[in-house]
This record gives C-alpha cells, sequence and structure tokens, in this order.
C-alpha cells in the first residue's frame, strides 16, 4: 500500500499546476480526468482505493467548497482551481484513499493490524474514523508554503526545479510532491496502530 499510495500522491501532485490553470468543466469531468491522471490500472486493493479515494476526494472538497460548482461552471473560459482548493482536494484525497483501503479489507476479510476497528465497523463509520483522525495528518502544501520563512528555501529543498520563483504559487505542486512520503506515512502509520475500543467509540 505505501509504495501505490506514494506514486498516487506524486501523480496527484503533478497534476495540481494544471488544475490551477486550467480546471475542469464539471464535477464528472474532473473526477474522470483525476481518477485516470492519479488512479493508474493497476488491479490491486490499493490500486482500486487509490481511484475510488480520487473519485470520493472531489466530491468531498466539492463539499467543502461551493464556489467550486462556480469555478467548473465558468469551463474553460473560468479559469483554474484555486489553491485553497487544491490543497484541500490533497489532504482530503489521502484520507479517502484510506478510508476506501479500509473498506476494501472488510469487504474482503483481509486480516488487518485493526482488529476492533473491523469487528465494530464493517460498515458505517469507517469514513467517519478517517475524516476525525486522518485528514488533519495530511500536510497541507499551502500551510507549508505559508510557513516557511523562505520561499527560495522551500523551492532548492524542492531540488531547485523551479528556479527563481516569482509567483509563489508555482512551487506549491513540487512542495505538494516533497510531502508525499511524509503523509503517506502519516495516514497509513494511523491505521496499522494498535486502535483502543475507547478511541474507536470516540470515532
Amino acid at each position: 500500500m505505501y509504495d501505490t499510495a506514494c506514486a498516487a500522491g506524486e501523480r496527484l501532485a503533478g497534476a495540481l499546476g494544471s488544475l490551477a490553470t486550467e480546471g475542469a468543466e464539471s464535477e464528472d469531468a474532473l473526477v474522470a480526468r483525476l481518477v485516470s491522471e492519479v488512479g493508474g490500472d493497476g488491479g490491486t486493493l490499493a490500486d482500486a482505493a487509490v481511484r475510488r479515494g480520487m473519485a470520493a476526494a472531489v466530491r468531498d472538497v466539492r463539499s467543502r467548497h461551493p464556489e467550486l460548482d462556480d469555478a467548473m461552471g465558468g469551463g474553460a473560459a473560468g479559469g483554474g482551481f484555486t489553491w485553497d482548493i487544491l490543497c484541500d482536494l490533497y489532504q482530503v484525497f489521502f484520507a479517502d484513499m484510506v478510508g476506501e483501503f479500509l473498506r476494501s479489507v472488510v469487504a474482503e476479510h483481509v486480516k488487518l493490524a485493526v482488529p476492533v476497528l473491523i469487528a465494530t465497523d464493517p460498515e458505517g463509520r469507517i469514513a467517519d474514523w478517517v475524516a476525525e483522525k486522518v485528514v488533519d495528518l495530511v500536510p497541507n502544501p499551502c500551510a507549508e508554503s505559508a510557513d516557511a520563512t523562505d520561499l527560495a528555501q522551500a523551492v532548492d529543498t524542492a531540488q531547485s526545479v523551479m528556479g527563481a520563483v516569482q509567483d509563489p504559487a508555482a512551487a506549491l505542486p513540487k512542495i505538494a510532491e516533497l510531502l508525499v512520503p511524509r503523509a503517506v506515512g502519516k495516514v497509513l502509520g494511523l491505521i496499522t496502530e494498535e486502535i483502543t475500543g475507547e478511541e474507536v467509540a470516540a470515532a
């Protein structure tokens, strides 16, 4: 799962720049584009979770950002999506991917190191648990960029691919890519920890 999630996260990071300039004409078009670009064509549980997680992330971000409807309604002439939307999409994707992976685990009766969660929630509470426990663990590229004391240094850390950056947003896709291993480590580290009954009940 780790390698699959990292590869998908890197592909999503690569897609953010074009989404910031081009956007998409509809939710269906955005889902189709990102599932194709990010999801790959593998046949494992992890691959399927990536594709379903990407589709779920688009729906979740649309519910968080009503202004996304206006952006998509404008079509190509409306330009791209704002970075606050795209950074939320980045965070929510990793959470939804984990949620979909856990759903697959339950459906396939695969034993994972979360027996209490599986025993108490074969269907209903996985999404709520993930939303509460996972989303805030995922680093936000916009916040990471804003917190940087020197954006040029952040770009240098990103292997200096951007050169001299005039527009701070231009560095965000590369920052997002750099954050992928941390994001995956956080979300997968959580679901493989031993979970107590109290923690699951709180979810």
